[in-house]
């Protein structure tokens, strides 16, 4: 049995992993804008100690999606139609601008990575693997973060991507959808490998606003 110091001791990956949970459970409306969270609560929930629960709390509050009000406990504050809009637009300029860096700043090895993380999602929309072509589109996306060679991009753009996910409605993403976001995604592809900046800028502007519409469009398949 783990003694009060072992507990202290695993807290920063168990309050990870707690915070993590209760992130998506906010982003996804699990946990409604408003909800009150006590601690005794969520450790009999998610079966853990105070210790992390604690830590999650601080988390959480620092991403702005809990609120502690002073005599009063800890409350959910989710994302408004407002948020949402403009995380949209801050993710869409963030990755206009890793794009533009990414193009005049690839290595030839990272290229080559970005050309190969393309065409696995080509063959899983091929296999109409809508899972694993969403995970390599992410994959595809951190390779630009990384190609920008910009660290305040590359820490920031992943947390938009994750706030996007989370909300999106899960499924609901037909065979035409898959096709054209593989297309999307050649047109990014070959901006860089041409090293067209204006050509890359467009081709992400335009993906981007037609991912956003596809959000929308399968929030409404879902209700």
């Amino acid at each position: 049995m783990l003694n009060d110091f072992d507990l202290s001791a695993v807290s920063p990956s168990l309050s990870y992993s707690l915070f993590s949970r209760l992130r998506e459970d906010i982003l996804n409306g699990k946990l409604p804008d408003g909800e009150k969270l006590s601690e005794q609560k969520i450790c009999e929930e998610y079966n853990v100690s105070r210790t992390p629960v604690r830590e999650a709390f601080k988390q959480l509050e620092l991403e702005g999606l809990l609120s502690n009000i002073p005599n009063r406990g800890a409350f959910v504050s989710s994302f408004s139609a407002r948020d949402i809009d403009d995380l949209y637009e801050l993710r869409k300029s963030g990755e206009i601008l890793a794009v533009q860096w990414g193009i005049a700043r690839i290595t030839p090895e990272e290229l080559e990575k970005l050309k190969e993380a393309y065409e696995f999602m080509e063959f899983y929309t091929l296999r109409r693997d809508y899972v694993k072509m969403l995970n390599m589109n992410a994959k595809f996306h951190d390779m630009i973060y990384t190609a920008s060679h910009n660290r305040f991009l590359s820490q920031t753009l992943p947390l938009y991507q994750l706030y996007v996910k989370q909300m999106r409605a899960p499924g609901n993403c037909d065979d035409q959808d898959l096709i054209k976001v593989l297309g999307e995604h050649k047109e990014i592809v070959d901006a860089f490998v041409n090293k067209d900046i204006s050509k890359g800028i467009a081709a992400m502007g335009m993906h981007l606003d037609n991912a956003r519409r596809r959000a929308t469009k399968n929030d409404m398949l879902s209700k």
